[in-house]
């Protein structure tokens, strides 16, 4: 009997099984792409006074701008930051200030990553910067109208795009309707009753953990004399947030101000 012959159920058998086999092959490099896909459009929800949005960023096109801006969320900085530039048909910006209008300190800027052929479209996010094409730094808007002024030209760079909303833009377009005017440096365009980032958060990212608290020391002996008392503060050691608010006469705009 040729040896061919001798294993026809076990040929039987495989052929079987090979769809099964084709089928599983699959699944695995599927659910890899699945993760992956999902971890390259993070989601960050923004929870303000006026109710939540999410944003989903765009880390292939705009990579170095959403590792940036999700380090920033990380380190809970946008928490209890205002939007301290409300422009109706135009953009809703913030990020960048303490609640007095005060400026946090930042890290240093990043690279403008405006060429990667996302558009200032409405509800596309954008980072806010200077006069210098790579100075944005914390700062980003949210397009509440196509502005195609932000984009960049073959002569000039434009306002570098790396997200859109996909939740809560009706939010967005009801903080365009509040009253604004001056406060703190700004001369103009500030929510008179401020507009606060109560809390910002990477959705499907647990928060980082927190060190375990030491333990209480023993309690001392007791003592058979009062205990001194630690001498008052002096005048003058109050603790002030960072960054100044600049005197009258400096100027006021603030330096992460997405314009035309």
């Amino acid at each position: 009997m040729a040896v061919k012959d001798r294993f026809p159920r076990c040929q039987a058998s495989l052929r079987c099984l090979a769809p099964l086999i084709g089928c599983l092959t699959l699944a695995v490099p599927l659910a890899a792409l699945a993760q992956e896909s999902s971890s390259l459009e993070p989601r960050v929800r923004f929870q303000t006074t006026m109710g939540d949005f999410v944003i989903e960023l765009d880390s292939v096109r705009a990579p170095l701008t959403t590792a940036n801006f999700l380090s920033y969320v990380r380190e809970g900085f946008y928490d209890k930051t205002p939007f301290h530039r409300v422009i109706p048909n135009f953009v809703v910006q913030g990020g960048g200030y303490n609640a007095d209008y005060s400026e946090k300190p930042l890290h240093g800027p990043i690279p403008n990553e405006s060429g990667n052929g996302l558009s200032n479209s409405r509800g596309s996010v954008g980072m806010a910067r200077g006069d210098s094409p790579h100075s944005a730094t914390s700062q980003f808007y949210v397009n509440l109208n196509d502005n195609a002024g932000l984009n960049p030209l073959p002569s000039r760079w434009g306002y570098a795009v790396f997200g859109k909303v996909v939740e809560g833009m009706d939010v967005l377009d009801y903080m365009a309707h509040v009253a604004t005017g001056a406060a703190g440096p700004f001369t103009a365009d500030v929510p008179l009753k401020p507009i606060l980032i109560k809390h910002a958060e990477i959705l499907g990212e647990k928060p980082a953990a927190t060190p375990a608290a030491a333990a209480p020391p023993a309690a001392p002996a007791a003592a058979t004399s009062p205990a001194a008392e630690p001498p008052p503060a002096e005048a003058g050691q109050a603790e002030t947030p960072p960054g100044e608010i600049p005197a009258e006469g400096q100027k006021a705009e603030p330096t992460g101000e997405a314009r035309p």
